[in-house]
């Protein structure tokens, strides 16, 4: 398609989205604290939808079906549950949170006051670690996509996305990211159902999809395939785990109306994002079963060039630009709350709309090695699972905390630890040659856990006072 088309598509689109929240944000400004918490004001309807539009970003079109190419059936149900399940443990961590901490801002706040500095710095760290690496993939990802449909260099991608995302998530905060969310969602999920359905006719439905597994790769469909098996429950662990260190996802956890709100809001998201990931992820099945030449990466993709109208794949473009947005917003956000709620209680002296402002430098100038390293194009996968790796090492010890009194942070750092070097022990080399990904990340759970309950059965004591985040986590004041 003409590059002019594309380019024009492009940056209409993206600004609609910018220009929509800014203006949707202009009679909103409220304080510091409404800025990166919205608290009280997610409904179901919106607190579904910014869950769903915020989860699902544009990995979506490469990330599952590319599963399917090489784990099949086994791996696409693992990608699945592990999509929606994540939002399924939120609803009873988000309501233990709500209950310790019922003025709370982020995990990482919680981690300060419950366990002290070591763990709140490995965390820290961590999250801010897999948020860079999400958006940066985030980014090469649509990037890659509007490539796809024209010769387009994938900085200027990367630029306007940035560019437009930014200027209305510093402007209005969390409660922009969430009405855009809202309008993201009126396109993605119509675009989405037109592609399975498009899909579905072009691949000659699930029999000419079955004949033609069963002629290249009738393993693929074999449920029990050794694996697909071992892929998909590394996926159920990687994902889920790692995505309870999600701050978008926490913001929206104390955003939420009340406990009955988080409550259906998570597991519709949980349900539908689930559905759409398995759906997304039979195109790798189809895309094997057709024999069609290109990149795994892309099987969408190669299945849809025929199928669609170029001016449908157009449209497929857009929805693939509000699911980065939708994802973006949602990160910027979540390190702007990150940034306001530890910078001001490290730096008591910069309060009120001084720390905001401090905040959105801070972030504009962190999106400029963001867009830098998306232009090259480059597969962050691999640094993907080390995030993975770190997240899965602390997610007991940290949830366990949230629960467990006699539990402190000598046994939190020392479980953490151990599961890092015990899922190191076995972790795949960069060229995956050797090592076990599912072996690497059972033990990195499975021996932080350990660890846990031997400290507590060993170390008894009056334990952490859970009353204390009450009287010392309130509002951010201006």
């Amino acid at each position: 398609m003409s590059i002019t088309t594309v380019a024009i598509v492009l940056v209409l689109a993206a600004a609609a989205f910018a220009l929509l929240g800014i203006y949707h944000s202009r009679n909103q400004a409220g304080t510091l604290e409404d800025h990166i918490t919205a608290r009280g004001s997610l409904g179901t309807w919106s607190g579904s939808a910014t869950l769903i539009a915020s989860g699902l970003g544009a990995w979506i079109l490469f990330g599952p079906a590319e599963a399917a190419t090489w784990g099949g059936i086994s791996a696409v149900l693992g990608y699945a549950v592990g999509a929606g399940g994540v939002c399924l443990m939120f609803i009873p961590l988000g309501k233990r949170m709500r209950e310790v901490m019922p003025n709370g801002h982020s995990l990482t706040e919680f981690l300060w006051h419950r366990f002290g500095r070591p763990v709140y710095v490995v965390a820290l760290v961590a999250i801010l670690f897999y948020m860079f690496i999400f958006l940066t993939a985030e980014l090469t990802a649509v990037a890659g996509v509007v490539a796809l449909i024209a010769d387009i260099p994938l900085w200027v991608t990367a630029a306007v996305v940035m560019v437009t995302t930014l200027a209305y998530t510093l402007y209005g905060g969390l409660r922009a990211s969430i009405f855009t969310d809202a309008l993201q969602l009126v396109i993605i999920l119509p675009v989405m159902l037109t592609v399975m359905v498009a899909g579905w006719i072009a691949v000659g439905g699930a029999d000419g999809t079955s004949a033609g597994l069963a002629e290249r790769a009738p393993h693929l469909a074999d449920l029990a395939f050794t694996p697909g098996v071992e892929g998909g429950l590394a996926l159920v662990i990687a994902v889920i785990l790692t995505n309870l260190f999600h701050q978008g996802y926490w913001q929206r956890v104390f955003a939420a109306q009340d406990q009955a709100t988080l409550n259906r809001s998570f597991l519709s998201a949980g349900l539908i994002s689930g559905v759409i990931v398995f759906a997304m992820g039979l195109f790798g099945l189809a895309y094997v079963a057709m024999g069609t030449d290109g990149s795994p990466s892309t099987a969408v993709f190669s299945v849809l060039f025929d199928a669609l109208p170029l001016w449908l794949m157009l449209v497929v473009m857009v929805a693939g630009l509000a699911l980065v947005m939708s994802s973006a917003d949602t990160i910027l956000n979540a390190v702007a709350s990150i940034v306001v709620v530890d910078l001001g209680r490290a730096v008591p002296s910069i309060a009120g709309q001084k720390l905001l402002r401090l905040s959105r430098i801070l972030i504009a100038v962190a999106a400029v090695p963001i867009v830098a390293v998306a232009a090259q194009g480059f597969s962050v996968l691999y640094l993907f699972l080390i995030a993975d790796l770190i997240c899965v090492a602390m997610a007991f010890p940290v949830f366990f905390g949230l629960y467990n009194k006699s539990y402190d942070g000598i046994g939190a750092i020392l479980s953490i630890v151990g599961g890092l070097i015990a899922g190191a022990w076995v972790f795949p080399d960069p060229t995956f040659a050797s090592g076990s990904l599912v072996g690497a990340f059972a033990l990195a759970c499975g021996v932080s856990i350990v660890i846990s309950l031997a400290f507590t059965a060993i170390r008894r004591g009056s334990g952490f006072d859970f009353a204390v985040l009450r009287t010392a986590i309130g509002p951010i004041g201006d």
